[in-house]
């Protein structure tokens, strides 16, 4: 265990500020970053790794980008946090409505957990009504009426939900296998009155990765519309990940509210929620609902946002899922050459791994998936200076830093690692 870490553990709780940080499910004592450049971070210790956490996603031009270092520096000169209103607030809302046919306002916040608890808070304001559906296996941060069958960093720990959470707090909180039509149509059947939002992945990210079956958002659109309960799409992980509008560009659909974070913040705290005009004036100051917050619209995660968004064109998104078709079909490989079975999903620029024969399609399968095995491979990639998610309920990602030699240098390693586990 290194100094850092027990010091750590002295005045943290776990040593670590996010759970999953820890590497319970891996194995080990963690790594303690001390810088990051492109696709590479080097810890205190002077190892270098190549990573493909990329700060779980928000990193998608690669670590301090320049043009993202430089906006954030000419912001910080001006100074951090005002508490009042900015022209670059405004300049990031625009970016989104433009991006995203489905949004027409958008509420700055600081975290995607935030952006979730406004998103519920919203629909049940809008709609008069008190229950929510959500998916099982899909997280949408730690507020306590979703912080039951969720996936991420609960999974990782084995947990169902978490101490501290009411029965009263999920009693209004009605959970539906993913991709599982015949349930959600016993939902609909049973709650539908009384349902103010659905909350989804459009592409589950947080249970591994699991696509959409065909038509199972196409279905969960037509059953909002007839129930009047308001679909939310939570895009976190997909927004402005897996296409220039999102996942929801990609599907060609147009929920009534969206969830967006990690990208948008250029690696700064930063997330939002948006849709609708007349849902979303729903929000106070022009309507009852209230939320607040001191650092939303923050003056430098503004900056670093708008400068990321300005580098997603067209070309940058083919050049990153051509990265990530190149992961993808290389760990296939790897994995094939040992006869190791495994899935490996991807959703344009997402990557997945699941060590199981079988096709995950919802939580309980990508549960059913060898965690001792991923763990193996997990460090021997470390060993190998490779640095993949230490959880296998997470994903991978691909940077536009990535280059095509360090993906091949990877499933090379992949491929070293997986005939070592059959070995024993």
């Amino acid at each position: 265990m290194s100094d850092l870490f027990t010091r750590a553990q002295a005045v943290i709780p776990g040593g670590v500020n996010s759970p999953v940080r820890a590497f319970g499910a891996v194995g080990g004592d963690p790594f303690f970053v001390a810088r990051a450049s492109g696709s590479h971070l080097w810890d205190t210790e002077g190892h270098d790794y190549l990573d493909y956490v990329q700060s779980w996603g928000a990193s998608i031009l690669g670590h301090a980008a320049p043009k993202v270092v430089e906006a954030v520096q000419r912001a910080a000169a001006d100074g951090t946090s005002y508490g009042a209103p900015t022209e670059r607030e405004v300049l990031l809302a625009e970016a989104i409505v433009e991006r995203v046919p489905s949004v027409e306002k958008v509420r700055l916040v600081s975290s995607g957990t935030e952006a979730a608890m406004t998103a519920v808070r919203l629909a049940r304001g809008a709609t008069g009504r008190p229950k929510v559906l959500k998916f099982a296996g899909c997280y949408h941060g730690h507020l306590d009426a979703l912080l039951v069958a969720a996936g991420s960093g609960v999974a990782t720990l084995g947990l169902p939900g978490s101490a501290g959470v009411t029965e009263g707090a999920v009693s209004d909180t009605v959970v539906v296998p993913y991709n599982d039509e015949s349930a959600l149509d016993a939902a609909f059947d049973a709650y539908g009155a009384d349902l103010a939002a659905v909350l989804v992945e459009p592409v589950a990210a947080n249970m591994g990765l699991v696509l959409p079956a065909p038509g199972f958002l196409e279905g969960l659109q037509r059953r909002c519309d007839a129930s009047g309960a308001l679909l939310v799409f939570d895009e976190v992980i997909t927004g402005f990940r897996v296409d220039r509008s999102g996942a929801q560009g990609w599907f060609g659909m147009t929920p009534d509210l969206s969830i967006f974070g990690k990208v948008i913040g250029g690696g700064l705290p930063l997330a939002a929620v948006g849709g609708r005009a007349d849902v979303m004036d729903e929000l106070a100051p022009v309507g009852p609902v209230y939320q607040a917050g001191t650092l939303s619209g923050n003056p430098l995660a503004t900056a670093a946002g708008l400068a990321v968004l300005a580098e997603l064109t067209d070309d940058a998104y083919r050049d990153l899922t051509g990265k990530a078709t190149r992961l993808a079909r290389g760990l296939r490989e790897a994995a094939a050459a040992s006869s190791v079975p495994v899935q490996v999903p991807q959703a344009r620029t997402l990557v997945g791994l699941f060590c199981t024969p079988d096709p995950v399609v919802d939580y309980d399968t990508a549960r059913t998936a060898d965690g001792i095995r991923y763990a193996a491979l997990f460090g021997r990639l470390l060993a190998g200076g490779v640095y993949v998610a230490p959880s296998p309920f997470e994903t991978m990602f691909v940077s536009l830093a990535h280059t095509d030699a360090e993906i091949d240098r990877t499933t090379e390693l992949a491929a070293e690692a997986f005939a070592a586990i059959v070995r024993g």
